[in-house]
């Protein structure tokens, strides 16, 4: 199978858990965003793994299911948290309908991927939700994290790539390790397609830092947003790092503003690029896909399906996906 059939797989999987029941001001928001598109990467993921190891990746679909309305959970969350008026170039939950409608909604997404566990045997469930635990709590700690650097006046890079770990990383990898358990392969096996997660995850990050800044199109969000929020990026820190001191004073003064003056963003985006930050940041990006390749060679499967993730890595950092 390749990317498509994962996703279209998928997509049918989820048409058929996606109805809007009463109240329909509960259920109608859920099916909003779970309907918006995006990539689909974390089901793919699922549903890959698992086939990667010799399991029928239908029989992972209700885990898969689990991990896109997990995600999505947290992106109505996310949005409200940041106050975001569009998601996937739509409005976001709590612009469409209400801030409270948000909550609501985005707790019953919850719940529900907790049901789609139910599917799996006793042995199973219990591995499935114990992984699953862990990486919801370490989201939650990525985002108070993430809330916490923006008061912070010291934020390192090893905090920031902490955070972004916590935040972005741990689902990716939990994904793929979902996939491993339902496939019943071995533990080793499935703490290295973990590892390789972890580490696409951040570099996968990384990229969203730089196409908020560098990319051409908007990917369906608010352009250089980062930079209006006064986001502690990885180009912000990295820019702190290597500004001279009067560069350095000018960038924290930017970021220290509340109300955005109209030339703040190209004022910033002059500077990272006076410091060559898209550079230093692909390089960065090529240097976690490095790391993450480094686990696909220890696998114990065929060398063609190390490929496809490898294949599956490059599609990835490339944005086709």
């Amino acid at each position: 199978m390749n990317l498509d059939d994962y996703k279209h797989l998928f997509l049918d999987h989820l048409t058929k858990n996606s109805s809007v029941k009463e109240p329909k001001n509960l259920y109608e928001p859920i099916d909003y965003i779970l309907n918006l598109g995006g990539k689909r990467l974390r089901p793919i993921l699922v549903l890959m793994s698992c086939d990667l190891f010799g399991g029928n990746p239908k029989k992972a679909l209700d885990a898969a299911v689990a991990i896109e309305m997990f995600h999505n959970f947290t992106l109505i969350h996310d949005d409200i948290m940041d106050k975001a008026p569009l998601r996937r170039g739509c409005q976001t939950v709590h612009n469409k309908w209400n801030l409270e409608t948000g909550i609501l909604s985005g707790d019953a997404l919850m719940i529900l991927a907790y049901k789609m566990f139910d599917a799996y045997n006793l042995r199973t469930h219990k591995s499935l939700l114990n992984l699953f635990n862990q990486t919801a709590l370490a989201l939650c700690e990525g985002q108070q994290l993430d809330m916490d650097f923006e008061t912070q006046t010291e934020v390192s890079l090893s905090d920031y790539l902490k955070m972004i770990s916590y935040k972005t990383s741990v689902l990716i990898a939990a994904a793929l390790k979902m996939g491993a358990i339902i496939a019943k392969a071995n533990e080793t096996d499935a703490q290295n397609i973990y590892n390789f997660g972890l580490n696409l995850g951040i570099a996968f990050q990384l990229q969203d830092d730089y196409l908020d800044v560098f990319s051409e199109t908007n990917f369906g969000k608010q352009k250089a947003g980062d930079i209006i929020e006064n986001k502690k990026t990885f180009l912000y820190l990295k820019c702190l790092e290597l500004a001279s001191e009067s560069d350095k004073k000018i960038l924290l003064n930017l970021f220290s503003q509340k109300q955005n003056h109209p030339t703040k963003v190209a004022q910033v985006v002059a500077l990272y690029n006076k410091y060559e930050l898209s550079k230093v940041v692909k390089l960065k990006m090529d240097y976690f896909t490095t790391i993450a390749l480094k686990y696909v060679n220890k696998l114990t499967v065929a060398d063609a399906k190390k490929e496809l993730l490898r294949d599956f890595s490059k599609h990835l950092m490339q944005r086709t996906l």
